[in-house]
């Protein structure tokens, strides 16, 4: 299977790459909790340890990671686009 990004809770909208991601490739990733398998196109260069969006976003949509909310969206984040600083902020501050 060689999953490229790992989802770790049912709820979570993005997945964690475990090996980098390249723009264009269709990528697989896993659903640890349910043992489940997913696959979508990368729109971005995407990093080992950053995100990569499940679903499309719109500003001010709540980004889950763990479960957990762990921030929000400040700009339309497009399914298979990498979530990271540039496109989302913390909720804590």
């Amino acid at each position: 299977m060689n999953p490229k990004f790992l989802v770790h809770h049912e709820n979570d909208n993005v997945g964690v790459a475990v090996a980098d991601i390249k723009k264009g490739e269709k990528v697989k990733g896993y659903y640890l909790d349910e043992g489940r398998c997913i696959e979508l196109e990368a729109l971005d260069d995407i990093p080992l340890g950053h995100k990569i969006a499940l679903q499309d976003f719109s500003e001010k949509d709540l980004i889950i990671k763990y479960g957990e909310v762990i921030g929000e969206a400040v700009k339309e984040i497009k399914k298979g686009e990498h979530v990271h600083v540039h496109n989302i902020k913390s909720r804590r501050w």
